[in-house]
């Protein structure tokens, strides 16, 4: 005779691991999908690229919001304040920033160095917002850049595809620095310093959808970062704080203009929204119109975020839409109802947009557009 208790134990293991196939996969942002916004407005004039931001242009741009950690509100704002603004013209996009900081140095003054080994200030923009194939600029107080052209984010284990192309400059890209203070010396106290600079329209429409100069009411994906170290001074010198435990550098501190909700600036999905409009700074405010597609790619991005969940634990991409959770878009009149394609290692997602006729596609590698 069977023993019942065994019979007992044997009903819930089954019940468990019956439950446990049929748990669906879920996705929760660290913190809440809000991206900053900004209206970018020409400039009244051309601009001296020596960081200064004395022309009567900058004082007619807004400044942004004050740069927060970059995992948001799941961590205290920084002690530092950090601002950027930014024009544009026929021939330039023009950013500016202002950077507290009692500390200045650097050490790096080799084009193409890993530049976010000193303090830097970090720019990406994703021209068509497509997730994929963005620009990535960095610049140090000692005005040396590294200019990245991204081909895919890091997050993109599984293709074996590469993720940038290093040996590229940037054309006819102007960059200045101005500090407010002394640098590399530890004897006083320094206020901060300011990044100018111009990026041609002629290298960043090539990321561009269609391939051109935006047109007024249209908008880029765009992030701002900050990388701090924290120092000591140790005979006279600045030298990276150590962790007492392993004897490594402390990692450094990342504030940014949109928070990413982790350690990764390398999301586009969640850059802030820059929207061009043709009226001069400081002539006439525009305000930021709605944007309702943005929470179909959205949605979209969460099933995306899923169903890589779904392959770190069975090695294939979900075929099914009911082994993962649909998110819920509120929009008013719309149903959102998705349908995949997949094999173990593709997939696409796609779901209707609020344009009679036309489909958001998302595929495995974050690459979103509309057909």
């Amino acid at each position: 005779m069977v023993n019942s208790k065994f019979l007992t134990l044997i009903l819930v293991v089954l019940t468990a691991g019956c439950a446990q196939s049929q748990q669906k996969i879920n996705y929760k942002h660290p913190i809440p999908f809000a991206p900053e916004k900004y209206i970018c407005y020409q400039s009244s004039e051309s601009l001296n690229i020596d960081g200064l931001l004395d022309e009567a242009a900058w004082g007619s741009a807004a400044w942004t919001n004050d740069f927060r950690d970059i995992e948001g509100n799941l961590k205290p704002n920084p002690p530092l304040k950090t601002n950027a603004k930014m024009l544009w013209d026929e021939e330039y996009f023009y950013i500016a920033a202002q950077i507290e900081e009692p500390h200045l140095w650097g050490t790096l003054t080799e084009r193409d160095d890993i530049i976010f080994q000193d303090d830097d200030f970090e720019v990406f923009i994703d021209p068509d917002g497509n997730g994929l194939n963005y620009y990535e600029f960095e610049i140090n107080e000692l005005n040396t850049v590294w200019d990245l052209l991204m081909l895919r984010p890091y997050r993109d284990t599984i293709s074996g595809l590469p993720h940038y192309v290093f040996n590229w400059n940037l054309p006819d890209w102007k960059t200045a620095i101005n500090l407010q203070g002394t640098l590399n010396d530890p004897s006083d106290v320094d206020q901060g310093w300011t990044v100018e600079m111009a990026i041609p329209w002629s290298a960043l429409e090539e990321l561009a959808n269609p391939k051109r100069t935006p047109k007024d009411g249209e908008y880029w994906r765009v992030n701002f970062s900050r990388v701090d170290w924290n120092m000591d001074i140790i005979d006279g010198k600045y030298v990276k704080q150590k962790d007492p435990s392993t004897g490594e550098n402390k990692p450094e501190e990342n504030w940014v203009w949109s928070p990413q909700g982790r350690i990764s600036m390398h999301q586009p999905e969640t850059y802030a929204y820059v929207l061009f409009s043709d009226k001069v700074a400081g002539t006439e405010e525009v305000a930021f119109p709605e944007m309702p597609e943005e929470k179909i790619k959205w949605a979209l991005y969460q099933l995306f975020h899923q169903q890589h969940t779904y392959y770190g634990q069975h090695k294939r991409f979900a075929g099914d839409l009911n082994k993962l959770t649909i998110p819920k878009v509120d929009l008013e009149d719309y149903t959102f109802k998705p349908v995949i394609f997949a094999t173990p290692n593709t997939f696409e997602i796609l779901a209707p947009s609020l344009q009679k006729g036309t489909y958001w596609n998302i595929n495995q590698d974050g690459h979103i557009k509309k057909q």
